[in-house]
């Protein structure tokens, strides 16, 4: 059974080695964890943190080009009005929209996305969907999706997916 988490490193692997660029989570927990984006959709980890304070958490990978998505993504999934504000006075669908725009701008090496269309109004979808077509294009990253469906437009790689948690689909 495969699980973002597991992926993301919040549980560990139950057999194998989870691996990023040759870095191994068990033998370099900090060096794996600094190539893949991953927030818990339901964590209140950063609730106190304003969007821009957790993005600020990756700035450190962020390639260049990057900071004028963010603006763009500010703008298209509008989180403009909610930048100031913790993130704990924001609705699930914003508060998912500033993890995501997170994630999108990180660079990371891996990506982990699991559920990234709960919440979202059909506008943040859209711009979401197109942004994951575009993402095909980097050979550098790669981007691992879990939802119970795919979304409209989205082909599921690799035969399907692998199976997951309850149904859930990872891609």
């Amino acid at each position: 059974m495969l699980q973002v988490e597991g992926l993301g490193f919040a549980h560990p692997a139950q057999q194998g080695s989870l691996r990023v660029n040759g870095v191994a989570l068990t033998e370099q927990p900090g060096a794996y964890r600094s190539q893949v984006a991953w927030v818990a959709p339901r964590t209140q980890a950063f609730d106190a943190l304003s969007p821009p304070a957790c993005w600020e958490r990756r700035a450190a990978s962020t390639p260049p080009g990057m900071p004028q998505l963010l603006v763009d993504l500010i703008d298209g999934l509008a989180l403009e009005p909610h930048v100031p504000k913790a993130l704990y006075r924001l609705s699930a669908g914003t508060k998912r929209k500033g993890f995501l725009a997170g994630s999108l701008v990180s660079g990371s090496a891996v990506t982990l996305l699991d559920e990234p269309f709960a919440a979202l109004d059909r506008a943040s979808m859209d711009l979401l969907l197109a942004l994951l077509h575009e993402a095909t294009t980097h050979p550098s990253r790669a981007w691992v999706l879990a939802d119970y469906v795919a979304p409209r437009g989205v082909a599921l790689g690799g035969g399907g997916g692998v199976g997951g948690a309850g149904g859930k689909r990872t891609v």
